[in-house]
């Protein structure tokens, strides 16, 4: 990586960050796109604060380097942000979902974008192995301290799953992961390759209301978080492999004090 002017890029990001507080939009994309120029690699997720003011092409997933960036900087007060203040407990209604259908016990999970451990340690008695992976070193440390996984990696959700040649997975799970991908085929088709046949897929998305989506898939909410249309998410689960065995409508996380409507989705991947 080329040396990043960070003076440069402090003054750009600053100036479009309090541009968009004073609704100059225009000049606040420009700013946002200096950004970019400096940083190509975009570790402050410009392309997302872009799309999120409803400019440029929506990116078909946030930068690497600014999810790393993010989770990296918060890793130490993550849970507490995430639970506590954000009301976040999606980790809590997998396990009553999978219960309440009797899906289980598993003999390997896969926990997507684990985190510090939260869906880890919620499903432990759950499944007899479990394998964690996470783009930020930082989360995947913690989570190490916690003794809760078989196994942790470092590595981003989609090259994994490409790459990986471990044996496969019983239980795929990715709670909170959508929110940082736009188009799914990748997650959904590597998610199927690396599961035994009926195993079972669990994830949770932020949800784009068809009466806003104006026909789109996916677009960036104003958090910066994907939101995904549930007609999008049924089409490529179909077309990847995947039967629904169930949808339900759940409250993500409350932003700004307000809920963030989402779904919760338990797939099964057709034998």
């Amino acid at each position: 990586m080329s040396k990043i002017d960070e003076e440069a890029l402090a003054e750009a990001y600053n100036r479009a960050l309090a541009l968009e507080k004073a609704g100059d939009i225009d000049a606040a994309v420009k700013a946002y796109e200096e950004v970019l120029a400096i940083d190509p690699e975009d570790h402050g997720g410009a392309a997302v604060r872009i799309a999120a003011l409803g400019r440029g092409e929506t990116p078909p997933k946030a930068p690497d380097a600014y999810v790393e960036t993010l989770f990296d900087q918060h890793a130490e007060s993550f849970e507490d942000i995430l639970v506590d203040q954000l009301g976040y407990a999606v980790p809590v209604m997998v396990r009553q979902r999978l219960q309440e259908l009797k899906l289980g016990p598993f003999k390997r999970m896969l926990d997507l974008g684990c985190g510090t451990g939260l869906t880890g340690g919620t499903l432990r008695d759950m499944a007899e192995d479990i394998t964690g992976i996470d783009i930020s070193e930082n989360m995947v440390e913690i989570a190490h301290e916690k003794d809760l996984y078989e196994t942790l990696y470092v590595a981003e959700v989609e090259d994994f799953l490409e790459d990986n040649d471990d044996e496969p997975f019983d239980l795929v799970t990715a709670t909170d992961v959508l929110p940082y991908l736009g188009a799914l085929e990748p997650l959904f088709f590597g998610a199927a390759e690396n599961m035994v046949p009926d195993g079972i897929f669990v994830f949770s998305s932020e949800t784009l209301p068809a009466e806003t989506s104006g026909g789109r898939s996916y677009v960036v909410g104003p958090h910066q978080r994907f939101l995904h249309s549930e007609a999008y998410i049924r089409s490529r689960l179909a077309d990847t492999g995947f039967e629904i065995l169930e949808i339900s409508e759940i409250n993500v996380r409350m932003q700004d004090g307000n809920p963030s409507p989402g779904h919760l989705v338990i797939a099964r991947l057709k034998g």
